[in-house]
């Protein structure tokens, strides 16, 4: 790819970043996801036997995670 289209591209996606993660953060989808993610993560790494202490750990790592721009 050219060395200015790259820069183009770039600079194009630092502009909208900041929107974009306002409108994934406040997305259902986004959230189903993360919620997923959480519930595997839970499961593969944290020995928790019943399933809904699973439930209530996965949703509580999510809400120690946020959506923003780098």
């Amino acid at each position: 790819m050219n060395p200015y289209t790259q820069e183009a591209i770039s600079l194009l996606a630092q502009g909208f970043s900041s929107q974009f993660a306002e409108e994934i953060a406040g997305d259902e989808r986004m959230h189903e996801l993360m919620m997923q993610l959480a519930s595997e993560f839970v499961e593969k790494n944290i020995p928790i036997v019943k399933e809904e202490d699973q439930i209530d750990v996965a949703a509580e790592l999510l809400m120690n995670v946020t959506v923003r721009e780098v």
